[in-house]
């Protein structure tokens, strides 16, 4: 994994060194304080992701990723990261280019998971690894929070029903490509990552939405390998429900 570098940009110091300490075991790392800096050494140095804080001195976040598209310094996921935490603020982030967007306090575990989804998407990992039903992101907390109000075995029917539905929506937009109705398949994305979002699934959260940020900014290009990805995301879901991998520590 230590073949993956990344680049972490943030103006305070401390918080520079908080990435430090959770990236140093994983994946080797430079730092810069501000866009500036950030862009001089996108052009020196190959980093297969970039962590983009938004407010800096001098060049800002947002004003940074426009010189990376602009001038094509680097097509690895550049991720927003930012004390701005709410879903249209996430979605903004979205609209303006990001890969993906990290709400500030960072939580090690969220960060490292986010990070290992989009180095695997990119294509960037060190070597490649057969999938397994371990491959699932999941944020267990969300259970824990439903467990306080339901049964499991509700909870379990929960995840089941959304789960066909998605492969349902999944089928259609199977569909949809090969009819190029675009609209009509950012609709039923849009379904699959607010679902996912509230279940804490959030590989499957994170490729729907990226892909539907992409269909609403007429990106298509990447139509069909969005969706290998979110089918896989499906498959990958299915087989740990039906290991019970999803719930077996809650038994």
């Amino acid at each position: 994994m230590k073949n993956n570098k990344v680049l972490i940009v943030d103006d305070n110091a401390l918080n520079r060194r908080v990435f430090e300490n959770i990236l140093m075991n994983n994946y080797s790392y430079d730092s810069a304080k501000d866009g500036e800096e950030a862009i001089e050494k996108i052009k020196s140095i190959k980093f297969d992701l970039i962590l983009m804080d938004i407010q800096m001195p001098k060049l800002d976040g947002i004003s940074a990723l426009r010189i990376i598209k602009e001038d094509n310094l680097t097509a690895s996921p550049v991720i927003a990261v930012s004390a701005y935490s709410n879903q249209t603020d996430r979605e903004y982030f979205l609209s303006t280019g990001f890969d993906d967007f990290i709400a500030k306090p960072v939580k090690p575990r969220d960060l490292l998971e986010t990070i290992r989804f989009h180095l695997e998407k990119s294509g960037h990992r060190a070597e490649e690894t057969q999938s397994s039903v371990n491959d699932v992101i999941f944020d267990e907390s969300v259970i824990l929070q439903l467990m306080k109000y339901h049964t499991l075995d509700n909870i379990k029917s929960v995840y089941h029903d959304f789960l066909e539905e998605a492969e349902n929506l999944v089928n259609e937009i199977k569909i949809l490509l090969n009819l190029e109705k675009f609209e009509e398949i950012s609709e039923k994305l849009h379904i699959i990552k607010g679902n996912s979002g509230t279940l804490g699934i959030s590989n499957i959260f994170m490729v729907s939405s990226k892909f539907e940020t992409d269909l609403k900014n007429d990106n298509f290009a990447h139509s069909d390998e969005y969706y290998s990805q979110l089918e896989k995301c499906l498959v990958d879901f299915r087989a740990n429900m039906n290991n019970n991998k999803l719930f077996e520590k809650y038994e």
